[in-house]
């Protein structure tokens, strides 16, 4: 990327313009989540056949992940990320409209991989930002996006509550979304290459350090994907716990997520990406041995809470951390954003398959041995550390407060 000089004020306000990025881009997750029930029914598919079709949203992503960094190569990461959050929030309508099976593969495959695709760029320009900072900026700009997907999740609530069709639900909230993913993409950094820069290739194996990075963030994934999902009916089928508390697991689950990743950020510049990942580590080994252990649903609700606590801010520090490890941010995103989905795709079907062979409870301690390797292996985000001291952006940081009035 080129070298060019920020003014205090104008990276200040990128900031704010790619939190508002990241909560658009959680509004669109929020929306479709909350209407999926209508969306089988419509298509009249069994529940494996919904199964089947919502793993074409993680196939979609990791095929196109690769693809974003040529795409800001070749027309800037504030064009790029205008149009892919415009395709991301458009495609929202696109699983409301198909009317079948093979219809709703297609449709998911396409929602997947414009998010995939938005989600690398988004968080190439959060890592952009938080290196000109100087400090940690990624947990609180991944809060946000479990903010917008509060949101959008309420919305359809009301929306499902109401009985609306959900082509008109997605259609309004897509145009709503568009809008105000351009208004706020304009005011994101403009990235521009170097003169004589190579374009990142189409499609490359992620490097080695994004490898290891992704690990850990499988870990994390693999937790959440199994709380989000399994929670409920833990506490229903184990428990013997109401709907109404079940559900309340749940939400309560995505809450303390939301509220840990918006503070996280206070939590690293003070001690650090490592000592916190190996800190959320602890909380998140004991949650899980909480949940195993419950003879109470408060027992198990206070084990999720703690699960989540625990690895809040892992994934967000796993991107910055990949972002700052190598030359190509865009295409070290792109390998640990891939780890990640898989890690979310394959964690609630495996949790269901252990549980159908054994029982829940030893599915959990699946997670909770997973959670362990967070502890164990912190120490490859000791580039987020870096930043979150000020060692790598402290000299850039120092450029641009002293950069007088908006860059050329």
């Amino acid at each position: 990327m080129s070298d060019v000089g920020y003014a205090r004020d104008e990276v200040r306000r990128a900031r704010y313009a790619v939190a508002a990025v990241f909560a658009v881009h959680g509004a669109v997750t929020g929306s479709f989540a909350t209407r999926v029930p209508w969306v089988q029914d419509h298509a009249s598919l069994s529940a494996g056949q919904l199964g089947f079709a919502l793993a074409f949203t993680a196939l979609g992503a990791s095929c196109a992940m690769p693809l974003a960094g040529r795409i800001s190569h070749r027309f800037g990461s504030r064009t790029a990320l205008r149009g892919l959050m415009a395709l991301w929030t458009v495609s929202l309508v696109l699983p409301s409209l198909a009317p079948g099976l093979f219809t709703l593969c297609l449709a998911m495959f396409a929602y997947g991989a414009s998010a995939g695709m938005a989600d690398v760029a988004m968080n190439a320009l959060g890592v952009e930002v938080e290196r000109l900072l100087g400090k940690s900026i990624m947990s609180g700009l991944h809060g946000m996006w479990s903010a917008g997907a509060l949101a959008g999740s309420a919305v359809g609530t009301l929306a499902a509550h109401l009985g609306a069709d959900a082509r008109l639900h997605f259609a309004v909230a897509a145009a709503v979304l568009t809008v105000l993913g351009a208004l706020a993409g304009g005011w994101v950094l403009d990235v521009q290459p170097a003169e004589g820069e190579e374009p990142p290739p189409r499609f490359a194996l992620p490097p080695r350090s994004a490898l290891l990075i992704g690990a850990v963030g499988f870990c994390a994934v693999f937790a959440e994907g199994a709380s989000l999902d399994w929670s409920a009916v833990f506490l229903r089928d184990r428990l013997d716990s109401s709907a109404g508390l079940a559900a309340a697991s749940t939400t309560g689950f995505m809450l303390t997520m939301a509220v840990a990743r918006i503070a996280g950020d206070a939590v690293v510049n003070r001690y650090g990406a490592v000592r916190t990942v190996r800190a959320g580590g602890f909380l998140a080994v004991l949650g899980g041995l909480l949940i195993v252990t419950a003879r109470h649903p408060a027992t198990a609700m206070g084990g999720f809470a703690l699960m989540g606590f625990g690895i809040a801010v892992v994934v967000p520090l796993c991107f910055a951390a990949a972002g700052h490890a190598g030359p190509n941010p865009s295409q070290a995103i792109a390998g640990v954003a891939t780890i990640t989905y898989t890690s979310g795709l394959v964690a609630p079907s495996l949790i269901g398959g252990v549980a159908q062979l054994t029982s829940l409870m030893v599915s959990f301690c699946v997670v909770t041995a997973l959670a362990c390797g967070l502890a164990a292996f912190a120490g490859v985000l000791r580039t987020a550390e870096r930043v979150a001291r000020g060692d790598v952006g402290g000299d850039v940081s120092r450029q641009a407060a002293a950069t007088p009035g908006p860059r050329p």
